[in-house]
């Protein structure tokens, strides 16, 4: 048993105290443990590993393909299922088993199409289905190209994407480089849709995700700890740093945003890291486990 306080070095927030030992850690990817780089940090990858020779249980939930994010995993040697696509898709490494998988339907991965398709949309949007761990496209983009580089992984296009939809769409996703624009699409798309019918969600500024409604960080991160670990919302410690992560920040008992994180993802957390480029993550290990 351990009592902490501790006050943001990022943000004037109040003391947070925990009086209990982590025992789950759950991190994000792209602007938690990886930055410009695209990859782990040092100091990031020896804090967890320090972690984990304390017998705390490490896991990875990311936006990401599973097989974009199976590198970051692997390089950290972690042993618990990986969480992706926001929640959707959780498999476990070890055996290949899916644990779970929460694909949108055709029809409304196709609705969804029709927003994005709108004529004052279509020429500013790289469209994106993301169909059994493959990418899906209508057409390439430049956008497109840099994302494929950046997470390694093979674009497949089909021109008629609507006629020639090979399945049901894990996400659908909507890149964007003006942040204003996906601003106003997720706006009118919770206008259209209900919690129910859809989870809407901002990865990074210029990125817009639909999902199967049940299928966010939180709920994931929930399944994880409770249903396979058996442990409780006070022992897993979650970090993140964008919209898409606020549903674990908010579940777990020790929720940590970066200080690179939008305001309204820090609002959620109990505690404000450092920017990812200050290795944040690291900080944030050091002063609610490993300190």
């Amino acid at each position: 048993m351990q009592n902490i306080t501790a006050s943001s070095p990022a943000a004037a927030t109040s003391n947070f105290t925990i009086a209990t030992e982590i025992k789950l850690l759950v991190v994000d990817i792209d602007g938690t443990i990886a930055g410009l780089s695209n990859d782990i940090r040092e100091p990031v990858k020896e804090a967890i590993l320090a972690v984990r020779s304390r017998g705390v249980k490490v896991a990875v939930a990311t936006g990401r393909m599973y097989q974009s994010a199976l590198r970051f995993h692997r390089e950290l040697g972690l042993t618990l299922p990986l969480i992706c696509y926001q929640g959707a898709w959780i498999q476990d490494p070890a055996t290949d088993k899916m644990l779970r998988h929460l694909p949108l339907s055709k029809q409304m991965a196709l609705q969804v199409l029709d927003s994005f398709e709108e004529p004052h949309l279509r020429s500013l949007l790289s469209i994106h289905f993301y169909i059994n761990d493959r990418l899906y496209v209508p057409e390439i983009t430049d956008a497109t190209r840099l994302y494929a580089a950046r997470s390694g992984i093979v674009i497949n296009a089909i021109e008629n994407l609507r006629r020639d939809i090979p399945g049901d769409p894990t996400k659908v996703l909507a890149l964007c480089k003006n942040p204003e624009v996906l601003d106003g699409l997720l706006n009118s798309m919770r206008q259209r849709y209900t919690p129910a019918e859809l989870y809407l969600t901002r990865s990074v500024a210029t990125f817009f995700e639909a999902t199967h409604p049940l299928a966010n960080k939180g709920e994931a991160v929930r399944y994880l700890a409770e249903e396979l670990l058996g442990l409780q919302a006070q022992d897993v410690m979650a970090i993140g740093d964008n919209f898409n992560d606020v549903e674990m920040i908010s579940y777990a008992g020790v929720g940590v945003a970066m200080g690179n994180a939008p305001d309204g993802v820090k609002a959620a957390a109990n505690w404000v890291a450092p920017d990812v480029e200050e290795d944040g993550v690291a900080v944030a290990i050091e002063q609610f486990v490993l300190g």
